[in-house]
């Protein structure tokens, strides 16, 4: 079972390289509206400066993912790093990446299925070759893809959707709202596909993802409407297949977990 292409179907998934070189004093502010940030540590030590927070020193080769917009400032006095935009689905109510921690690091020792493909990516960033700028943003992708695999498999994360993934019950139950988010499930059916009961589902469920399976649903379908909306898909035909009986039913919902209604939403977001 493919536990991550539902949400690159629907989210899709850029990186572009900014940086690739040797940081030495302090790096300017990283913020954007709504891209998120990649860095991967070559070899030095970086300290990481966020608002409000104590300084943390990076002193070995990591990876260091900002999967959402968040101000942070790098100080070092010679680092090798290599940095990225990154958007699962910029301006999208994406469950993986607004499941992710704000900082999601991961030393490169800690992850040799990632140590390949970091290495291509070093060689392709500190070099100058034709269609460099291509090359690296590729393969900072295929790195994402490789990390949040990474994430799922060793369960770097306790709770929330890495784990959910990673559960042989609750990961069929996903499985199950990706591919029919339009059906009218109920928690019955539900605890069937997981292979658990009604009272033991709702309850395991809840206290890995931290929420209820329909608020999950909710969100995915909301997701996905966005998905289709940008597409160019009309709200009549979005509803339905998202599991509304009514565009006004789906405004409503849309409304509610994105903070404006789907057309102004949808206009805001070709203003990017």
């Amino acid at each position: 079972m493919d536990r991550l292409s539902p949400y690159f179907s629907h989210f899709s998934l850029s990186a572009r390289i900014f940086l690739a070189g040797t940081l030495c004093g302090t790096s300017s502010d990283h913020v954007t509206q709504t891209a998120g940030h990649l860095h991967v540590l070559r070899r030095g030590r970086l300290t990481i400066y966020e608002p409000g927070e104590l300084p943390v020193s990076v002193e070995e080769p990591s990876v260091l993912l900002y999967p959402r917009p968040a101000e942070h400032t790098f100080r070092s006095a010679g680092a090798d790093i290599v940095c990225a935009f990154v958007e699962f689905g910029a301006g999208m109510l994406n469950p993986l990446a607004s499941a992710l921690p704000k900082l999601l690091m991961v030393p490169l020792a800690a992850a040799p299925p990632l140590v390949p493909t970091a290495e291509s990516l070093f060689a392709e960033a500190f070099d100058n070759k034709d269609g460099r700028q291509v090359a690296v943003d590729r393969l900072a992708e295929y790195f994402l893809v490789l990390l949040l695999r990474f994430a799922i498999d060793s369960q770097v994360m306790q709770g929330g959707i890495l784990t959910a993934l990673s559960d042989p019950h609750l990961s069929r139950v996903l499985a199950a709202f990706h591919h029919q988010p339009e059906k009218a499930w109920t928690l019955e059916e539900l605890a069937h596909v997981g292979g658990m009961s009604r009272a033991r589902f709702a309850a395991h469920f809840l206290s890995i993802m931290g929420q209820t399976p329909f608020e999950y649903l909710t969100q995915w379908r909301i997701g996905v409407a966005q998905s289709l909306l940008k597409k160019g898909e009309p709200l009549k035909m979005v509803a339905p297949a998202v599991g509304y009986s009514s565009t006004g039913a789906l405004t409503r919902t849309f409304s509610q977990l994105v903070g404006k209604p789907p057309m102004a939403w949808l206009a805001a977001q070709r203003k990017y």
